[in-house]
């Protein structure tokens, strides 16, 4: 199984939408807008986007030198990639 990285880039990202959904709690609490809290909701949402592409992009990388290390077919760790972006849509 391929060792998966979650950098501290990746972390900070996450860090942020959590910051994110906070202050969006906050301005429900204080009664902002509708459109207050959907223009924050949809920032978190693209935020979360981001990270899980930067997730698949920096581990793809290290999946294919381990499949063709072993010999396999760097198209199927491709695939999957696509796959997992696909689904997390």
């Amino acid at each position: 199984m391929p060792t998966i990285l979650y950098d501290d880039k990746l972390k900070m990202r996450l860090k942020r939408v959590e910051g994110q959904i906070r202050g969006v709690l906050r301005m429900m609490e204080e009664e902002a807008t509708c459109k207050e809290v959907v223009t924050q909701l949809t920032a978190a949402r693209t935020a979360i986007d981001k990270a899980i592409a930067y997730l698949v992009a920096t581990n793809m990388e290290q999946c294919i030198l381990e499949e063709l290390s072993k010999g396999g077919d760097s198209r199927k760790v491709v695939q999957e990639a696509i796959e997992l972006l696909i689904k997390s849509r």
